[in-house]
């Protein structure tokens, strides 16, 4: 039997270079790895899906139709590089303009959704973020959770090493790749 599994993954900072509430499509920039990594998570048979926070929505300086563009976008710069993602969440709340919601991060709303939709348990799945609330929303469901140190990661990597949120801390999104597929291969 084929093990199902996924990997969910935060979108700026983690995948794309961080820019302050991208809102233009041609604001979105891969890494130079990310194309390859979730090609390699792929071919392993991850299913790959987006979870990240966007409050430009809240704060007015995007709508949801451009963001729709965005993720048209994120996709067409993946497809460049032979990946489909499975799916993509996006929260469009902040607090401090919407009021609370379920799926901001480090609420794991958007996990609970792809969780369901896939039809898999938290412990089948991880979780690449570069911040301590990216992990913190995958720890409350049972993922395994990396860190990657490229946009926040550097400044939340004490955070989430004092809260023992991170099962992992490696350089970028082709590290990520790395240590996951190492640990699939031994639970084959």
């Amino acid at each position: 039997m084929i093990r199902r599994w996924a990997v969910f993954l935060d979108r700026d900072g983690t995948l794309i270079r961080d820019a302050v509430h991208p809102v233009r499509p041609g604001d979105l920039r891969l890494y130079a790895n990310t194309g390859s990594a979730l090609h390699d998570l792929r071919g392993g048979g991850a299913r790959l899906v987006v979870v990240s926070n966007q409050s430009a929505v809240a704060r007015g300086l995007l709508d949801r139709p451009g963001l729709r563009r965005l993720d048209r976008r994120l996709r067409d710069l993946l497809r460049a590089h032979g990946v489909a993602l499975t799916a993509t969440y996006y929260c469009p709340h902040h607090p401090d303009f919407t009021g609370p919601c379920s799926c901001r991060k480090p609420r794991p709303g958007m996990i609970d959704r792809g969780l369901s939709r896939l039809r898999l348990p938290g412990r089948a799945c991880y979780l690449v973020g570069d911040t301590a609330e990216d992990l913190e929303a995958g720890r409350r469901r049972g993922l395994t959770t990396v860190l990657v140190l490229t946009g926040h990661g550097r400044r939340h990597w004490d955070r989430a090493r004092r809260r023992g949120l991170a099962d992992a801390v490696v350089r970028d999104i082709a590290g990520a790749a790395r240590w996951i597929l190492a640990r699939e291969r031994e639970r084959d």
